[in-house]
């Protein structure tokens, strides 16, 4: 049975998941220039950069100055990724970005000592830590994170049951550090999901855990993006992540074209047809989706950009009606 929700919180991840993988050095200004775009779009959260060494990551080297350039509009939440203490000092340093603390956790070893440098052991007193430098700061705690949660390419299937545990580590950790989490994202970092596989993940975790509200980050590597959205959005899920035309990947996925999130525009696309409330101006974000296309000099894997006016379509479909 389907329990589609009446509306959806879309999270933009393109600037930080594009700019991020990117082999050519793309202009700050540049960099800037998207994350305005995509503020006048309706999106109420952006995500602009990652807080990474730039020898790992030099797509990010410029990540200070990118946040210090944007104009800040009102409504729109601006956030930054991190991964330890010193990348969460420097969003803090910022001052424009909105912090909220974030914990994660991987239900796979080998993803995880390669995008980490972590055992699970390891992983679990490094987000202990983090939680008390929340505290220390007086930063709340929003979210928890699985990455791989429904798949691997270092260690294949992941089990249910070990996602739905870690869901629970999670859940624990906040506790342990006297915090609630608001949602739990269960990210598809490597695109092994299908829309099956998003349906038993879900219901699993749903069962353990019933007034647990979730998201999904998924990635369109394998071309099931927007169909594991829609499963995603038939068992009721109201938060997803994105990227604008499709930008970006992991640079640690462990193959090469890894894709970046489920294209932004062809979600909103999906939900405006099927009357799912966004907040979200689909032209004015299909003009970010080409802006995002010609900063990046090739072409993107976004479907609704390349697809023709809207006005034309939906004259067409009043026609038809």
């Amino acid at each position: 049975m389907s329990d589609f929700p009446k509306a959806v919180t879309i999270n933009e991840e393109g600037p930080r998941e594009g700019f991020q993988i990117e082999p050519g050095p793309i202009p700050t200004s540049r960099k800037i220039d998207l994350i305005d775009a995509l503020a006048s779009t309706g999106l109420r959260q952006i995500q602009t950069v990652s807080f990474v060494p730039p020898a790992n990551v030099p797509g990010m080297a410029d990540a200070d100055a990118v946040v210090a350039g944007i104009e800040r509009r009102p409504g729109v939440s601006y956030t930054a990724l991190w991964l330890n203490e010193r990348g969460l000092l420097r969003a803090l340093a910022s001052r424009k970005l909105d912090v909220f603390g974030t914990i994660g956790l991987c239900p796979s070893p080998g993803f995880l000592m390669r995008n980490q440098k972590r055992t699970p052991e390891q992983n679990h007193e490094a987000q202990r830590k983090i939680l008390q430098m929340y505290r220390n700061n007086d930063v709340p705690v929003r979210r928890g994170g699985l990455m791989a949660a429904f798949g691997c390419n270092f260690e294949g299937d992941i089990p249910v049951s070990r996602v739905v545990d870690m869901v629970g580590q999670l859940l624990a950790l906040a506790q342990e550090a006297e915090t609630a989490l608001d949602y739990v994202s269960l990210a598809d970092t490597m695109a092994w999901a299908t829309p099956a596989s998003i349906q038993r993940v879900v219901g699993e975790v749903r069962n353990r855990y019933p007034d647990l509200r979730l998201s999904l980050h998924l990635h369109d590597t394998r071309g099931m993006g927007i169909a594991n959205a829609y499963a995603g959005l038939q068992m009721g899920v109201d938060m997803f992540d994105a990227a604008v035309a499709g930008l970006g990947g992991c640079p640690f996925a462990g193959h090469r074209g890894a894709a970046g999130n489920v294209c932004t525009e062809d979600l909103v696309f999906l939900c405006d047809e099927m009357g799912i409330h966004t907040g979200i101006d689909l032209d004015r974000l299909i003009e970010a989706a080409a802006l995002a296309e010609d900063i990046v000099g090739h072409p993107l894997p976004g479907s609704v950009k390349t697809g023709g006016t809207l006005r034309k379509y939906r004259q067409a479909r009043r026609e038809a009606a």
